[in-house]
């Protein structure tokens, strides 16, 4: 059994993820409902994500310098303040800018909340229990995931989009309750340098080590293909497979299942198969759902949704858990935090680029045409790990790895 502290810590993480995805699933599901364009639908999954691409650096250096409660206290607050205000313009039928604004706001605190615990459980947990540390956080969210997005397809559905972004608001209450139980510690202090230099200095491990570089690659690739879906898959659902928004909601719903089991089998496999060969699946499985999807009729829409939704979550998974423990291993403690932003924006840095870049493609090239653009960056986000050398590797590295140890 994991200590009060560990379970705080999971807990933590796995309700503010919970938030994240049930916000994303509101906002894509509203505005397609009230008629919004997909480059708007795009727009709003960008402001959505764009958190991750400018909050993560400097909160990395943050996580290196202060108390991780901290920064998971202030994540909390500012969950609360972004979808108390997404509320109120969804319950008024606000679906514009200051919608988007809001959703940024939100989309913050659950960006310092993944980078605190990211640092702090390391603290809390031997090196050899963090797959399984890692398994049990993304188990809950998995958890978590499978109920938001029916949460927010029955809710639509009933013109309550609201309700989605209320649930949001009191997650942010939870985590600033739950915060208390965490270690108020700060870490050791690291020599004081100017903040682009020590966001510099986690780059440049990444970019150095034979591990994280091909990790932070195949990221950027899995990112703006899975962004690029989820700004397009709403309205292809609706208006090109004809389904209705529970439907909706059902078939993504099965994305949670895909998460649940990977987090349940992943310490398992972690323990048991080679390391590089879960590296790979996970950008493989989603290609092959992208695919799928892509390629069925209007008769198996839903069924093709689902078993998309289900790769998406399944592969994906079990590489997360892989990645995160590896990263966790081979980082030195002082790099923890600025190793993580960089990794984490290279992971959901590119979500509103990708975002983006799905709903200009539906608009201009048509939504049947623009599915395509989401297969062909996941296939080469497959490309950027088997053009390196993670498919050889075979085992989770045991501790502290530099990049010339490793090569």
């Amino acid at each position: 059994m994991p200590s009060p502290q560990v379970f705080a810590l999971l807990l933590t993480g796995i309700i503010a993820q919970f938030a994240d995805k049930l916000a994303l699933d509101t906002i894509t599901l509203a505005a397609t409902q009230a008629g919004a364009t997909p480059r708007f639908v795009g727009l709003l999954v960008a402001a959505q994500s764009a958190a991750w691409l400018l909050v993560s650096l400097p909160a990395g250096v943050l996580a290196d310098r202060i108390a991780p409660r901290s920064l998971i206290l202030a994540g909390g607050g500012l969950m609360v303040a972004g979808s108390l205000a997404g509320t109120v313009l969804l319950a008024s039928g606000h679906i514009g800018w200051a919608l988007a604004l809001s959703t940024f706001v939100a989309a913050t605190g659950p960006v310092v909340v993944a980078l605190s615990i990211f640092v702090l459980l390391p603290r809390l947990v031997p090196v050899a229990e963090l797959p399984r540390a890692n398994g049990r956080l993304e188990l809950g969210r998995a958890c978590l995931s499978l109920a938001s997005p029916l949460i927010a397809g029955w809710a639509v559905a009933r013109g309550a989009g609201s309700l989605g972004l209320g649930i949001c608001a009191a997650a942010g209450l939870f985590l600033l309750v739950n915060a208390l139980r965490l270690p108020a510690e700060r870490p050791a202090a690291p020599p004081r340098q100017k903040l682009h230099r020590a966001i510099a200095e986690g780059g440049a491990f990444v970019i150095s080590h034979p591990y994280l570089r091909p990790i932070a690659l195949c990221a950027i690739g899995w990112n703006l293909a899975f962004f690029a879906f989820m700004a397009l898959f709403a309205p292809y659902a609706a208006r090109i497979l004809l389904l209705n928004p529970e439907t909706i909601g059902l078939a993504s719903s099965v994305y949670g299942a895909g998460l649940v089991l990977g987090a349940l089998c992943g310490p398992t496999l972690i323990a048991r198969l080679p390391t590089g060969v879960l590296l790979v699946f996970g950008p493989a499985s989603s290609l092959l759902g992208a695919g799928l999807l892509a390629l069925a009729p209007a008769g198996l829409g839903a069924q093709a949704l689902a078993v998309a939704f289900f790769l998406f979550g399944f592969g994906p998974i079990l590489w997360f858990i892989t990645q995160t423990s590896l990263r966790q291993a081979v980082t030195p403690q002082a790099l923890l935090g600025r190793v993580s932003a960089t990794l984490t924006t290279a992971m959901y840095g590119m979500r509103p680029l990708g975002a983006l870049a799905g709903g200009l493609a539906g608009e201009s090239l048509g939504l049947q045409a623009a599915i395509w653009l989401p297969v062909t960056l996941f296939a080469l986000s497959t490309l950027a790990i088997l053009a390196s050398p993670m498919p050889g590797l075979q085992a989770m590295p045991g501790g502290e790895l530099t990049p010339q140890a490793a090569e």
